[in-house]
């Protein structure tokens, strides 16, 4: 199990565990983490599981794909650090990751 950690934005942090090979959204919708919609089931067609990831897993999680940052136009608040959860794959290097989510979904 890996374990993902989710800060609301008023700072409120809730972990869960997941299996490898799921995604984030997924752990999210699992677990009924407030801020997380995933309208679109996580087919990368909306932008309502948008996270900010945490400036230290950043590298490990990875860029945005061109179709995924064309989806973040549709988001609230979009920064450098966001990512749909729903395009985050869950790995064994992922075990601690933090992400936030944003005050709404767009």
């Amino acid at each position: 199990m890996v374990k993902i950690n989710f800060v609301d934005p008023a700072g409120t942090t809730r972990s869960v565990d997941v299996d490898a090979g799921a995604t984030v959204m997924e752990a999210a919708i699992r677990n009924a983490i407030p801020g997380i919609e995933a309208e679109c089931g996580g087919a990368c067609a909306c932008a309502t599981c948008h996270v900010y990831v945490d400036a230290a897993w950043q590298e490990k999680v990875g860029a945005p794909t061109p179709m995924e940052e064309d989806m973040l136009d549709f988001g609230y608040d979009v920064r450098p650090n966001s990512r749909l959860s729903c395009q985050i794959k869950v790995t064994a290097e992922l075990d601690g990751l933090v992400v936030t989510t944003p005050e709404r979904q767009a």
